[in-house]
């Protein structure tokens, strides 16, 4: 195969007028099934905000930076946008990075090299990988669910691990090594 750019990540944050989360949340019911069907949508993940906080997060991956901007500058996601305003404190920012800069870098700091990316990121994927199957075998035991489901239940769990527990800590202890020249 020819070398293919990497996939990119757009995170969008939002931040919703006091008393609009049930029409931010309805709002991005119906948006995230228009973005996939843009060429290149690879997947949306919407973050809700942690509690005292009113800042959703919007994760949006895409096969190339081409695709992606096809959705951010598209007339349809303009009018979307337009649907919603009204009900956000401020127009959303939106970052673009290639795709383990989600996970490996805070806005505005320098990217790490990408051989480093892949080994911290491998270093947390794979014994999550063998932990995370193990601990909910004894779950799919007593509630036998076709492989399919038991997959998407496991990757689900190693990627909301991976995101919201063990990369934020991660990254900071390796930031040096990782970071560094």
């Amino acid at each position: 195969m020819a070398d293919r750019p990497p996939e990119v990540v757009s995170v969008i944050r939002h931040v919703v007028k006091p008393g609009s989360e049930a029409a931010y949340e309805a709002w991005t019911r119906g948006i995230v099934p228009i973005a996939q069907g843009f060429a290149g949508h690879q997947g949306v993940t919407v973050i809700q905000p942690p509690p005292g906080s009113r800042e959703y997060t919007v994760v949006l991956h895409f096969d190339s930076l081409e695709h992606l901007k096809a959705w951010l500058e598209s007339e349809t996601r303009r009018q979307l946008l337009g649907d919603i305003e009204r009900h956000l404190v401020a127009p959303g920012e939106v970052e673009i990075r290639p795709g383990l800069d989600f996970w490996l870098a805070a806005p505005g700091a320098p990217r790490a090299r990408p051989f480093r990316q892949f080994l911290v990121a491998w270093s947390v994927i794979y014994p999550l990988s063998l932990l995370v199957p193990a601990l909910a075998a004894p779950v799919f035991g007593v509630v036998p669910l076709p492989f399919p489901v038991r997959a998407l239940v496991t990757s689900g769990a190693i990627v909301a691990l991976m995101t919201w527990v063990v990369m934020p800590r991660y990254s900071r202890l390796v930031a040096r090594w990782l970071f560094g020249a």
